[in-house]
C-alpha cells in the first residue's frame, strides 16, 4: 500500500490473576499520538468498562488501567504490527499478530477473550485459532460491538450488548473467586 507505515500494538496491560482479555485490532492515529489503548475522546471503550463495573469513567488513563486490572480484565491488540494509513481497520496490510501462545501460557486464568470488533475476531481466527495456537484453558469467545465512534449503534445499544455477553463470564469469575 503506497504510502502506508507500518504501526505497531502497545504492550498488553495485565495482571497474573486476569481472567477476561479483551482484545481490539491495532490502536488507532490518536492512541498511538497518545500512547493509550483508546485515547480517542469519541471511542466507547472506556465509558463501556466503566459503565460495566458501576464506575465512574476515570479521566486520567493511568485510573483507567487500574479500573482494568481492578477487575481482572486485561488488554491488547490481535495485531503487533501492520501497515495502513489512518485508522480504518479496512485498511490494514501485511499485518504480524502477536504472540499468543506464549501470552496466554504466561496467564493460565484467562479462560475468555472478549473481540472488540469484527475485523479484531476475524484476524484471530485466521491466525491464531485456525493454526491451533489458543491453549485449552481459554473457555469463551465472546463478539462484542466495537467500541469505534464509526460503528452504527449508540453507546447506549452497544453497552447493552456489552454487558449481556460479557454477564456470564464476569459472573463465573466471581464464583471461583469466592
Amino acid at each position: 500500500m503506497p504510502g502506508a507505515k507500518a504501526k505497531y500494538s502497545f504492550p498488553p496491560i495485565v495482571t497474573a490473576d486476569a481472567h477476561l482479555l479483551i482484545l481490539g485490532t491495532l490502536p488507532g492515529e490518536e492512541s498511538l499520538r497518545l500512547q493509550q489503548y483508546y485515547g480517542h475522546p469519541r471511542n466507547h471503550f472506556w465509558p463501556l468498562i466503566a459503565a460495566i463495573f458501576g464506575e465512574a469513567v476515570p479521566s486520567d488513563y493511568s485510573a483507567r488501567i487500574a479500573l482494568l486490572k481492578r477487575h481482572g480484565c486485561a488488554l491488547w491488540d490481535v495485531l503487533e504490527s501492520a501497515e495502513r494509513i489512518g485508522s480504518s481497520d479496512a485498511a490494514i496490510r501485511n499485518a504480524t499478530v502477536n504472540p499468543f501462545a506464549a501470552f496466554l501460557a504466561d496467564y493460565p486464568n484467562i479462560r475468555t477473550i472478549a473481540f472488540n470488533g469484527q475485523k479484531a475476531r476475524d484476524l484471530f481466527h485466521r491466525h491464531v485459532v485456525k493454526p491451533g495456537h489458543v491453549p485449552e484453558q481459554v473457555c469463551t469467545m465472546i463478539d462484542l460491538p466495537s467500541s469505534s465512534p464509526l460503528y452504527t449503534k449508540s453507546l447506549e445499544e452497544k453497552l447493552g450488548i456489552w454487558r449481556a455477553k460479557l454477564a456470564e463470564s464476569l459472573a463465573a469469575q466471581k464464583r471461583r473467586a469466592k
